[in-house]
């Protein structure tokens, strides 16, 4: 292993140490890659399905907030 490599790796865990005796933990995390043209293809397709119109899900919304009584105080 090169030095270069020893001294990284042994920054990284006197770093994970310090940040563990901090009462922190390292976590990793998958997430989608926003920058696929599959992403932004999908969050187009679900966009328009947002804007478009529902009046069925309007109305449901309007019947259940037309009901408030006793809400407040």
């Amino acid at each position: 292993m090169p030095a270069s490599s020893k001294t990284t790796s042994n920054a990284t865990r006197r770093y994970r140490e310090r940040m563990r005796a901090l009462g922190f933990r390292q976590v990793n995390l998958w997430l989608p890659d926003t920058r696929s043209p599959a992403f932004v293809k999908e969050c187009r397709r679900q966009s328009r399905l947002a804007s478009q119109r529902h009046d069925d899900v309007d109305a449901l919304l309007d019947e259940a907030l037309s009901d408030v009584e006793g809400w407040t105080r």
